[in-house]
C-alpha cells in the first residue's frame, strides 16, 4: 500500500478521525435513504445516485496520451486529471463508458506546488449512469488540489461516437483504417474517464502515439514530435485553451492536406483521405474568408493559431466543430466544381459558417447545461445567414432563410414539441435535443429579435454576451441581460438605437414608432415567451373599418387546439407585429402583449398583410374577406408583395387549413397562383403543401384523385418546367430551382422531361460514364435512367466506385426510385451491413425507399426487424434515429397503420417508447388521418370542378 502523502493542514490526525465521524455520522443520517443509492454489479453501494455529476470536484487540467492501435482496433491510454475540491470528500465522480481501467490513484499537489506520495483509489463502476466513482482510503479535504491518474484500455468504437473507427478504400481497393473522434454531447467519456459535462470546463495536454505512415491532429498545434524505442511516433499538442470536454477531439490516419493563412495569422487547413485532395480547395477558400468575417464581426479574436477542417469517411451527422480541429462528413466539406451542383455549393458554404460560428458560440461562450442548446445551434444556424450573405453575396443566403422557420413550425405545431429551452437529464433526452426546434426555431426567434431590436442594437448585445462570458458557460437568461439597456456612443447607422425603449436614456419616442405604448421594453420578459414555452402563436386579424383587431391564441394542430382546459390555452406571447397595407408598402411595428389588441390605421384599407417577409416565428388568420382580398392581390399583381410574404401566404394557409381555420378550397384557390410564380421559395412552399396531399393517396391506393392531384400539380408548374434549360447557368436560386423542378417533372412522369432525361442517360452510358453532364439537372437524368434494370445496375458500379460523395448522394437518390422490390430492399440491407454502402447514409437510404410508392412497406418493416442494431449504431435518441422514424411515418394515414405504430414502439418499451419522435410519429398520423376525413372529398370536387391552370 502507498503510504499518506502530505496534506497541508496541522493535525492532520485530528482532522482524519474528525471527518470519518462526520462521515458515519452522515451515512447514520442517510441509512434511512440507502434505496436511493444504486448497487453495482458486485454488489456495493454506489456512492451517488444522480444522472449529473457532484460539483464538489471540479477539473482543472488533463494530460492526456492515447496510443491507437490500427490493426488491432482498439487503445491504450493514460489520463492524468489535475482537480480542485470544493468540499471534503472521499469520492470522486466521473463519466466513464466502455472502458477498462486497469490502475487509478491520487496524489495530493503541495502549496508549492510538488507532489505528495501515491494513494491507490478504489474503482466502482456504475453502467446505468455512464460513471465511475473512485474511492480514497483517506480523505480529500477542501480548497487542495489533486492528481487523479487512470490507465486503461478500450475498443475503437464500432459506431459514429466517442474514439471510433472509419474506413475508405484507396482507388487500388485496399482497405485503410481511420481513428476518429465524435464527442458530442457524451461520448468523451468513451475515450477517457473525464468529467463529461459541459460546465466543468479545463484545458488539455494531449499526446498521441501514431505509426510513421500516419498523421495524428488534435484541437491545438502539434509542438514536439519525438521518436520512440518501438519506432512509433509520440506526437505532443500544446495546451488547449480552458473548454469543455465534447469539444476535444483527435484524429489519426494516413490523411493529406492543404493550408492557407487568414489575414489575423490563423493557420487553415482541410485534411482529407489522400484520393480526394484535389476537391478541397473551395472549403479551403471558404474557411479563410469565414473566420475572417467572424474576427472582424464579434471583433474578438479567434484564440487559437489554428483551424482544422477534417473530411472523414464515415460521420453520422453533418459536421462538428470542435474546437481548432471542425470535422465533417465528407459530402459536407468536399466540393469538384465539375461534379458538385450548386446546391452542394451552398451546403458546403453553410456548414462550414456553421461549426465557425461555433468557435465563438458554444467553443468560447458554452451553455451551462443542454437545455439551453439552442444557445449554441440556434445561434450558429443564424449566423450561417449572417456570415455567408457578406462574404459569399453570390449564393443569395437570405432567400433560403424561411425554408428554416417552415421546417422548425412543422415540428413545433404538435403537442409532443418541446420548448427551446427545456430540462434533459440523460444521454437519450441530451441526443432528442438535437432537433429543429433547437436548431431552425432557435435562429429564427433571433433573427425576429434582431429585426425588432435591429441589427446593430442586436450585435452590440451579443458581442457583450460574449465578452462577459468568455472561457465560461452561460444560461438563457444572460443572452436576454446582454440585450439589455443597449446605449451606444453614436447612431451613424440610422437604427433606434437611442430609443427610449433599447435604452435607459430619456429621449423622446419618434411619432412613426409603435412597438408599444408606454414601458421600456424589457427583452428578458418578451423572450422567455419564446423560449419557455412551447410552439408558436396564431395571431387572428380582423379588419373594421380603420380598426385592425387582433387576436393570439396557441397554434396546436390535433384535438387540443381551441380547447379551453388545455394547458396552451393559457400561453401568451410578446409578438412583435409587423404589417404593409395597399395603402402604404413602409413597415409598420406593433407589440402585441395581450391576448387580445387593437391597431388603428390611418385610413381604410383593401388588404393587409401582418409578419412581413416572415421575419416573426408566427402564423396569421385573416378573417372575413382578408384572405379573399389576398388572393385577389396574388392572381392580379402578386409581385407587389415579396417573394418571402407571398411563400408566407401559401404556408399560412394551408396550416389553418389543418385546425379548420380556413377552408381547403380556398387555400387550393390560392394556389391558382402559382402559375405565374418564377421566384424559389413560393414555387418551393407550393411543391411543399401540394405534394404531401398526394404522398397521402399513395399509402391509401386513392388512385384516381392521387393521378388529378399529380396532373394538376404538373400542370400548375408546366411552364415554368419548359422554361428551364438543361444547363448550369443563372443564379444559385435559379439553378436550384431548375433542378428541382426537372426532378419533380421527370418523377412525375412528364413526358418532355423524361425524354430529355433518356437521351442525356444513354449517352452518358455510352461514354461510360465518362461525358460530362450539367451537375444542377444529373440527379433527374439519374432518376430516370435508374428506372430499367440496366441503368439501376450500371449507376450502381459508378456509386461503387466513384470518389465524389456529391455524385454518390445523386446516384443514391436515383436507386431509390426503383419499382424494383428487390432491388431497394438489397439497398437497405447493405447499408446496415456497411461495405458497398456506407452505413452512415442508411437513415437516407431507408428514407427515400419509404417515399417510394413501391417501397414503403419495405421501409417500416425494415425498420422494426433492425431497431435494435439501428439504436446500437446511430444510439437512442439521435437524429439520425428521430428522421428515420418520422421520414417513414409522415405519409401514414389509417387507423390500421396508426394501430400498427403505437404496438411495435409501445413493445420497445424503454428502448425506444419513450422518445420524442415517437410521440411525433404517432400526432403526425393522427393528424393525416384527421385532415383525409374532413378534406378527401373537398380535394375530389376541387380537381373536378377546375378550370385549366393554362
Amino acid at each position: 500500500m502507498a503510504t499518506i502523502g502530505y496534506f497541508k493542514f496541522i493535525g492532520f490526525l485530528t482532522a482524519f478521525i474528525t471527518l470519518s465521524i462526520a462521515n458515519t455520522l452522515k451515512n447514520d443520517q442517510k441509512s434511512e435513504e440507502a434505496p436511493d443509492f444504486p448497487s453495482t454489479s458486485d454488489g456495493q453501494t454506489y456512492p451517488w445516485n444522480k444522472m449529473r455529476l457532484p460539483e464538489n470536484v471540479v477539473p482543472v487540467h488533463y494530460d492526456l496520451l492515447v496510443h491507437p492501435n490500427l490493426t488491432t482496433l482498439n487503445f491504450s491510454a493514460s489520463v492524468r486529471i489535475e482537480v480542485f475540491v470544493k468540499s471534503d470528500t472521499n469520492s470522486i465522480i466521473l463519466h466513464s463508458k466502455n472502458l477498462e481501467i486497469i490502475k487509478a490513484y491520487i496524489v495530493p499537489v503541495k502549496e508549492d506546488g510538488t507532489t505528495g506520495s501515491e494513494n491507490d483509489l478504489h474503482l466502482l463502476e456504475y453502467p446505468p449512469f455512464e460513471q465511475i466513482a473512485l474511492q480514497a482510503d483517506v480523505p480529500l479535504y477542501s480548497r487542495n488540489t489533486y492528481l487523479i491518474n487512470i490507465d486503461y484500455i478500450a475498443n475503437l468504437s464500432e459506431s459514429f461516437h466517442g474514439f471510433y473507427k472509419s474506413t475508405y478504400k484507396t482507388q487500388d481497393g485496399e482497405l485503410s483504417i481511420v481513428a476518429s473522434t465524435q464527442f458530442e454531447p457524451t461520448a468523451a467519456r468513451m475515450a477517457f474517464p473525464c468529467f463529461d459535462e459541459p460546465a466543468f470546463k479545463a484545458k488539455f495536454s494531449i499526446k498521441i502515439h501514431r505509426e510513421s505512415r500516419h498523421v495524428a491532429v488534435s484541437n491545438m498545434p502539434i509542438i514536439n514530435s519525438v521518436k520512440l524505442a518501438n519506432g512509433l511516433i509520440e506526437d505532443q499538442f500544446d495546451m488547449s485553451v480552458k473548454m469543455s470536454t465534447y469539444l476535444v477531439a483527435f484524429i489519426v490516419a494516413d490523411f493529406k492536406w492543404v493550408s492557407k493563412e487568414t489575414k489575423h495569422g490563423v493557420k487553415i487547413s482541410v485534411y482529407s483521405v489522400p484520393d480526394k485532395i484535389n476537391q478541397t480547395s473551395f472549403a479551403l477558400d471558404a474557411a479563410v474568408r469565414l473566420l475572417d468575417f467572424y474576427e472582424d464581426y464579434f471583433n474578438i479574436p479567434y484564440p487559437l493559431p489554428k483551424q482544422d477542417l477534417a473530411a472523414i469517411p464515415d460521420f453520422q451527422s453533418g459536421a462538428m466543430e470542435n474546437w481548432g480541429l471542425t470535422t465533417y462528413r465528407e459530402s459536407a466539406l468536399l466540393y469538384d466544381p465539375e461534379i458538385s451542383s450548386a446546391s452542394d455549393k451552398l451546403g458546403i458554404t453553410m456548414t462550414i459558417a456553421h461549426e465557425l460560428a461555433h468557435q465563438w458560440f458554444g467553443n468560447l461562450v458554452t451553455m451551462e447545461w443542454w437545455n439551453d442548446l439552442w444557445l449554441n445551434e440556434g445561434f450558429a444556424k443564424f449566423m450561417e445567414i449572417i456570415s455567408v450573405n457578406i462574404t459569399h453575396p453570390e449564393l443569395q443566403v437570405r432567400e433560403f432563410f424561411l425554408d428554416k422557420c417552415f421546417s422548425a413550425m412543422d415540428v413545433d405545431a404538435f403537442n409532443s414539441s418541446h420548448p427551446v429551452s427545456t430540462p434533459v437529464e440523460n444521454p437519450a433526452q441530451i441526443q432528442e435535443m438535437f432537433d429543429n426546434v433547437s436548431y431552425e426555431k432557435g435562429a429564427c426567434i433571433l433573427n425576429m429579435l434582431m429585426d425588432y431590436l435591429t441589427e446593430d442594437v442586436f450585435k452590440v448585445g451579443v458581442i457583450k454576451y460574449l465578452q462577459r462570458h468568455s472561457y465560461g458557460n452561460a444560461k438563457n437568461e444572460d443572452l436576454w441581460n446582454s440585450l439589455t439597456n443597449i446605449c451606444p456612443s453614436d447612431d451613424t447607422h440610422g437604427s433606434r438605437l437611442n430609443e427610449q425603449q433599447f435604452c435607459s436614456r430619456k429621449s423622446e419616442l419618434p411619432p412613426g414608432s409603435q412597438w408599444f405604448m408606454e414601458d421600456v421594453l424589457d427583452v428578458k420578459a418578451m423572450m422567455n415567451t419564446w423560449t419557455l414555452q412551447k410552439g408558436f402563436p396564431l395571431v387572428t386579424v380582423t379588419v373594421k373599418g380603420r380598426q385592425v383587431l387582433l387576436q393570439q391564441e396557441h397554434y396546436l394542430k390535433g384535438s387540443n387546439f381551441q380547447d379551453p382546459n388545455s394547458e396552451s390555452a393559457s400561453y401568451l406571447w410578446q409578438i412583435p407585429l409587423t404589417y404593409i397595407t395597399s395603402h402604404s408598402r413602409n413597415i409598420q411595428r406593433h407589440l402585441m402583449r395581450t391576448k387580445k389588441d387593437v391597431i388603428t390605421l390611418p385610413g381604410e384599407v383593401s388588404w393587409i398583410k401582418f409578419n412581413v417577409d416572415m421575419n416573426g416565428y408566427y402564423i396569421v388568420h385573416y378573417e372575413n374577406d382578408g384572405w379573399d382580398a389576398l388572393i385577389t392581390l396574388l392572381r392580379e399583381n402578386h409581385t407587389v408583395l415579396s417573394s418571402n410574404d407571398r411563400a408566407n401566404l401559401v404556408n399560412n394557409a394551408f396550416q389553418l387549413v389543418s385546425i379548420e381555420k380556413l377552408p381547403l378550397d380556398k387555400a387550393l384557390d390560392l394556389t391558382l397562383y402559382l402559375k405565374n410564380e418564377v421566384s424559389i421559395m413560393p414555387v418551393f412552399q407550393g411543391m411543399n403543401e401540394l405534394i404531401p396531399i398526394y404522398k397521402l393517396m399513395e399509402k391509401r391506393e386513392m388512385v384516381e384523385v392521387e393521378n388529378k392531384m399529380k396532373a394538376y400539380i404538373v400542370n400548375l408548374f408546366k411552364n415554368l418546367i419548359d422554361q428551364q434549360s438543361w444547363s448550369d447557368g443563372g443564379s444559385v436560386s435559379e439553378r436550384l430551382l431548375r433542378s428541382s423542378l426537372l426532378v419533380f417533372a421527370c418523377v412525375r412522369k412528364y413526358q418532355p422531361c423524361v425524354d430529355k432525361a433518356e437521351e442525356y442517360f444513354r449517352k452518358w452510358m455510352d461514354s461510360n460514364g465518362t461525358l460530362s453532364l450539367p451537375t444542377d439537372v444529373t440527379l433527374a437524368i439519374f432518376a430516370v435512367g435508374a428506372q430499367t434494370t440496366e441503368g439501376w445496375d450500371f449507376l450502381f458500379e459508378k456509386y461503387r466506385h466513384s470518389l465524389f460523395s456529391s455524385e454518390k448522394i445523386k446516384i443514391r437518390f436515383a436507386l431509390t426510385n426503383s419499382k424494383d422490390t428487390e432491388k431497394l430492399q438489397w439497398l437497405m440491407d447493405q447499408g446496415l451491413q456497411g461495405d458497398i454502402v456506407k452505413t452512415q447514409d442508411l437513415p437516407s437510404i431507408v428514407i427515400l425507399v419509404s417515399k417510394n410508392p413501391t417501397g414503403y412497406h419495405l421501409a417500416w418493416e425494415f425498420l422494426k426487424k433492425n431497431w435494435d442494431k439501428l439504436i446500437e449504431k446511430f444510439e437512442l435518441g439521435s437524429p439520425s434515429i428521430a428522421y428515420t422514424v418520422s421520414g417513414i411515418t409522415s405519409h401514414y394515414s389509417t387507423r390500421l397503420k396508426l394501430e400498427e405504430v403505437r404496438r411495435f414502439f409501445e413493445s420497445l418499451k424503454d428502448n425506444g417508447s419513450q422518445l420524442r419522435c415517437v410521440q411525433q410519429a404517432v400526432e403526425t398520423i393522427e393528424e393525416n388521418i384527421q385532415w383525409m376525413e374532413k378534406n378527401f372529398d373537398k380535394i375530389s370536387t376541387w380537381l373536378e370542378n377546375l378550370k385549366s391552370v393554362e
